[in-house]
């Protein structure tokens, strides 16, 4: 049975527990989690043990035998030494798979650390040779747009905040799913704001520029009070600020909410308590939302809608439509408000 990749966290406890590899391959898309990683190997030595058994070699300007050399060194006055090879993405394959006869038989009081910050590595040779050592390669994968929340959640926590739900929706559609985005814009409110405080609308509208008035939160608002000229107010903000809103985003949160109706409407205890566990709801708030689209919304009409987020994500995306995505998404809205639930 094959062992189960590494993971973020999984590394970073076994460098906390002084359990190390002699080799490690760090690449893939997310360069927050690469970055972090790299932190914890630049820690792994004491500041005087670093003056003699650090090297930080950047790619492409160093080569390849050069960096075999320095990882075949021996620790002067330390267990180990620590070479990290950054912007590995930058070395041709062929370059990239000189490395392979190193990491075969890799030194055992070297660690050697290779990144490859935002693409996967290049080099058949040298992913054969990594694939038959005792190398941990862990590749940083994009997180999906709909973990994005949760994220940011964790991230102001750690910062000793709070946030309100209005001010996490407004977050997640100024950042995405850029986790480094994420952590530099909590990073500025923690900056900013007092330990303890909580993160309003009011504040991300002043420290980060997104509009408390136009976003996802106050579209989905609109939608399920059936508020068409607040909708539609929203749609020409969205349509005069591209960056705005990803559209991709904004079709996973309908979607998401349309989900959650249809799943109310035929939960087994449907009184307050009873649909704020069937959906997993946090707070009031959250479910005077589901509350206020049954009102608006029938499942019959819920089901043809959910068909029409469909069909718009897959035209958005150029498929059968030559529309641009606010004019698709201008008639989606028209749908919605006015979808007669015809199955």
């Amino acid at each position: 049975m094959a062992l189960p990749a590494p993971t973020f966290e999984g590394i970073k406890k076994s460098l906390a527990d002084k359990h190390f590899a002699p080799v490690y391959l760090l690449h893939g898309e997310e360069g927050y989690f690469i970055d972090e990683l790299v932190k914890e190997f630049e820690n792994i030595l004491t500041d005087d043990e670093k003056i003699f058994n650090q090297h930080i070699l950047f790619a492409p300007q160093v080569d390849m035998s050069k960096v075999i050399e320095l990882c075949k060194g021996i620790p002067m006055m330390s267990d180990r030494q620590v070479v990290i090879l950054k912007e590995a993405q930058a070395i041709r394959a062929d370059q990239l798979n000189k490395l392979h006869t190193y990491v075969s038989h890799p030194s055992p009081s070297t660690i050697f650390v290779i990144c490859c910050r935002g693409a996967q590595a290049k080099g058949k040779d040298l992913m054969a040779a990594l694939k038959k050592t005792q190398a941990v390669v862990f590749e940083a994968k994009k997180i999906k747009d709909y973990n994005a929340a949760a994220y940011i959640t964790t991230f102001i926590k750690e910062k000793g905040l709070t946030a309100d739900a209005k001010a996490l929706q407004m977050l997640v559609d100024f950042v995405g799913a850029d986790l480094s985005r994420i952590y530099n814009e909590v990073n500025k409110l923690a900056t900013l704001l007092a330990p303890g405080a909580m993160v309003t609308p009011e504040v991300v509208e002043r420290n980060i520029g997104v509009s408390r008035q136009y976003n996802s939160y106050e579209f989905v608002d609109a939608i399920g009070s059936g508020d068409a000229a607040r909708c539609f107010r929203i749609l020409a903000y969205f349509r005069s600020n591209p960056k705005a809103l990803p559209t991709p985003l904004l079709t996973s949160i309908l979607f998401s909410f349309f989900s959650d109706l249809l799943q109310a409407y035929y939960a087994a205890d449907r009184s307050d308590g009873g649909l704020m566990h069937e959906l997993g709801l946090k707070n009031s708030f959250a479910l005077n939302k589901i509350k206020t689209g049954m009102s608006h919304y029938n499942p019959f009409q819920i089901i043809e809608i959910l068909g029409a987020i469909r069909t718009f994500d897959t035209q958005s995306k150029g498929v059968r439509s030559r529309q641009n995505e606010h004019e698709l998404l201008r008639e989606l809205t028209y749908h919605i408000l006015s979808a007669p639930g015809r199955l």
